[in-house]
């Protein structure tokens, strides 16, 4: 059986369900919360807002509690909340990034004046939810482009880097990293003039401090990682700076093809990982996904055959949404790329649909979802319908979903409303396989106002069967809960 076949075989094939858990629990508590104005509304910088205690005993939260501040509230696993820190937030002033180290919760603020602009850190203790004394991590002119931070996967380090530009092209960029206490480790800068093209960086930082300068390049075509070490460097010594790169893009079949959306990702067998969405750049329409694993401890790279987005695909999209099949491919966006215990690769993806005009409402018409083995061979592939509508405004935080790995199993919660009921609705996908099951409803009534953005951004899991989540009962109720929603 051609590959082809195969893979469209699975996806009718995972048409049969597995049987979710029906009977649950929730409780819930009172909560206060402001939505996010402005820019973040349209496109938050900080979209995860619960982040689980590393030890399970809890979980914390960063609330905007009103238009000048925010809150870091802590709770336990029965809601009862253990302390909360207020973060004024000034003129000026943005919520950059929110993480969660072993000692400490990190809020990193964006301060811009006619003066400059800055990324300054502000550290919470997880024990008392004392606020320490601010660190700033790193400063440019108020002509530069905006500084950026990363904050490694388990929170033990944390990098902010600033531009070096000429013109419009990147030169290099200068970074600071930091390790769990805020201690500066190093400075360093990578140097870009080498290359010629235009390009699009990013940092990454390991549980180690490595940093991994990512960057899509040579046109649009290629992927590239740089790896620098948590050490600093020899002033006496030039340490040549190793890289990988792999081109997913160029001329195939007469056609130019370019990325038209990557991510790249550590995930916790330390190796980083990367997709792609290809098209062609005459048409615009997308071709297929590639996915990447860097192997740096074996200078090696691992390129996964191409799913293509052909015929059979496009009948898959049909069958799974109840509609005609699209004639192309479009608006579809990477989302998330998940490893299971046995190392078997997820990769997530979401179709984004306009009713038409600036100001018409935003939809979120199904999950692409594709499963690659411990070879990073591609095994099989998902469309899960979904129907979730979101404001013009609210287009990229009003609509999504949130997934989390136990096991060989991957749990994906969305709003939706399904049968009239407007909810948070769980379904569970099979790494090996692919098999979903039907959406289980939670049963917390989430108001249908069109104004939820918050919902998703407070979703997260404690254990396989707590979820996290933020609700309003109904249009009526002004007020807020905060659920423990316990699957049985």
């Amino acid at each position: 059986m051609s590959y082809r076949n195969y893979w469209a075989l699975l996806t009718v094939a995972g048409l049969m369900a597995t049987a979710p858990a029906q009977a649950q629990k929730v409780k819930s508590v009172p909560f206060s919360y402001q939505p996010e104005q402005g820019a973040d509304r349209y496109d938050s910088r900080v979209p995860i807002k619960t982040l689980p205690l590393a030890d399970g005993s809890g979980f914390v939260i960063l609330a905007h509690q009103a238009t000048s501040g925010y809150a870091v509230e802590c709770y336990d696993q029965a809601l009862k909340k253990q302390w909360a820190a207020a973060l004024p937030v000034a003129p000026g002033e943005t919520v950059e990034a929110f993480g969660l180290g072993p000692e400490q919760a990190w809020v990193v603020l964006h301060h811009a004046d006619e003066g400059g602009q800055n990324l300054t850190v502000h550290p919470v203790a997880l024990r008392s939810g004392q606020l320490g004394p601010p660190v700033v991590l790193v400063a440019a002119s108020a002509h530069d482009r905006r500084p950026g931070v990363a904050i490694s996967p388990d929170g033990t380090h944390l990098l902010a880097f600033a531009y070096q530009n000429r013109e419009e092209q990147i030169r290099a960029l200068d970074a600071t990293l930091f390790d769990q206490k805020l201690t500066k480790v190093l400075s360093r800068t990578y140097d870009f003039r080498a290359t010629r093209d235009f390009f699009s960086p990013n940092v990454l930082v390991a549980n180690d401090g490595a940093q991994l300068v990512t960057m899509l390049s040579e046109g649009m075509s290629k992927l590239a990682v740089r790896r620098y070490p948590a050490t600093p460097d020899l002033p006496t010594q030039a340490t040549p700076v190793p890289v990988l790169g792999v081109p997913v893009g160029g001329m195939f079949g007469g056609r130019t093809i370019r990325i038209r959306d990557a991510r790249f990702k550590l995930l916790p067998d330390g190796q980083l990982y990367a997709a792609a969405l290809v098209a062609d750049y005459d048409s615009g329409e997308l071709t297929g996904l590639k996915v990447v694993r860097f192997d740096f401890d074996k200078n090696d790279i691992k390129l996964s055959d191409e799913v293509p987005f052909n015929a059979a695909y496009l009948a898959a999209v049909g069958l799974a949404t109840g509609a005609p099949a699209p004639k192309r491919l479009e608006d579809i966006y990477l989302a998330d790329l998940l490893l299971t215990p046995e190392k078997n690769l997820v990769v997530l993806a979401e179709r984004h649909y306009e009713e038409g005009g600036p100001e018409l409402p935003v939809h979120a018409r199904e999950i692409h979802a594709f499963g690659y083995n411990s070879f990073a061979r591609p095994s099989w592939h998902k469309l899960v319908a979904k129907d979730q509508t979101a404001p013009a405004v609210d287009s990229y935080t009003g609509i999504g979903f949130r997934a989390a790995v136990f096991g060989e199993e991957i749990q994906l919660v969305s709003l939706e409303a399904l049968a009239g009921k407007s909810d948070l609705y769980l379904r569970r996908l099979q790494a090996v396989g692919g098999a979903v099951s039907d959406p289980q409803r939670l049963k917390l009534n989430v108001a249908d106002d069109q104004q939820l953005a918050y919902v998703k951004d407070f979703t997260a899991w404690l254990t396989p069967k707590t979820i996290i989540g933020i609700s309003r009962p109904n249009k009526r109720s002004a007020a807020l809960q905060l659920n423990r929603v316990e699957l049985k």
